[in-house]
């Protein structure tokens, strides 16, 4: 399971462009979410996107974004086969006034792809401030795509609550690539940011398809990208696969898997860890007077960990089948 950079990750994405399929990129914001990820993509023979942002980075590196980002490439280069399918790590959400995430996310030789988001400043400013990042990686000859975001995406992310969409205009969508040299597009068709329903939702998959349309008629051909896709249908997401889209964001559905797979094992196992009414809680000298004592075999967080671990390789399998990328390696 080699580890790629930005070169080969465009080939991936072209692959799928041209085949009609795409990738579910997975956030991390926990290593066992990593784990389980490069394990699930194993299972099924899909690459792998993985994605950090700036609050997982700070709690990676204990604060230091430039460490966090380290540790999570590193972790995903050490677990990586020599054998199997590919595996790359975007930063997603990078603010284009971010010079610390975005310098160590350049200068540091890990990342496959950054996403530069400046989608909540006006056209022409969203166009300087992508335009000069793109530059900025040209001029440093990094292996490293960009990814930009045209249009504003509906609900929360990093904490930041976002209440109203603005689609993206497919002329502008054309203007924007062609002024800023962006790798991969991504487009607000109605998707949201956070917890949401597919069927509570209105997805315009005939705009995405206009947009595409419209890119390739001015001889551009750049990969849609849709973030927010936690809670679309199988359904909605087949059908997005028909329009150019060959990345969907997942974060959501990946922090909920992890806590309930923690909550239920620990509901599951809890008199194993607490101790019973009649016994004193003593954690201090743990329990040395007390005839109970927890269990180490079920409060070992590697224990938790791997049922985490199995649920997110489920979860990364059920969804790379949806998108169509399972069975789609180019190094399987």
């Amino acid at each position: 399971m080699p580890y790629h950079r930005g070169s080969e990750l465009a080939h991936v994405y072209a692959d799928a462009r041209s085949n009609g399929y795409g990738y579910v990129a997975s956030n991390v914001t926990h290593p066992d979410i990593a784990a389980g990820l490069v394990r699930g993509a194993r299972a099924v023979d899909s690459d792998l996107v993985a994605q950090i942002k700036r609050d997982t980075a700070e709690y990676f590196g204990d604060g230091d974004v430039a460490a966090g980002l380290e540790v999570l490439t590193t972790q995903l280069r050490a677990i990586a086969d020599d054998e199997g399918v590919g595996v790359f790590c975007n930063v997603d959400h990078v603010a284009a006034d971010d010079d610390e995430l975005l310098t160590a996310a350049i200068e540091s030789g890990n990342p496959s792809s950054v996403m530069v988001d400046a989608s909540d400043r006006s056209f022409e400013e969203n166009v300087e401030r992508t335009a000069a990042v793109v530059d900025r990686i040209d001029d440093q000859g990094a292996d490293l795509l960009v990814e930009a975001e045209l249009g504003t995406i509906a609900g929360t992310e990093s904490g930041e609550t976002t209440t109203e969409a603005f689609y993206t205009d497919p002329e502008e969508a054309v203007e924007f690539v062609e002024r800023t040299g962006c790798d991969l597009l991504a487009v607000s068709i109605g998707t949201e940011h956070g917890v949401s329903k597919g069927r509570d939702l209105d997805l315009r998959v005939d705009l995405a398809a206009e947009i595409d349309e419209a890119l390739r008629a001015n001889g551009h051909e750049v990969p849609l990208v849709v973030h927010g896709s936690s809670g679309l249908t199988a359904d909605q997401v087949s059908a997005l696969m028909e329009t150019g889209v060959c990345k969907l964001n997942t974060n959501t559905r990946y922090q909920y898997e992890y806590a309930r797979t923690a909550c239920d094992f620990y509901h599951d196992h809890v008199d194993a860890i607490r101790p019973p009414e009649a016994v004193e809680d003593d954690r201090e000298t743990f329990f040395s007077g007390a005839e109970w004592s927890p269990n180490k075999a079920e409060f070992n967080p590697q224990v938790v960990g791997e049922e985490i671990r199995s649920r997110i390789a489920d979860v990364y399998g059920e969804l790379a089948a949806v998108s169509g990328s399972a069975g789609e390696s180019r190094y399987v």
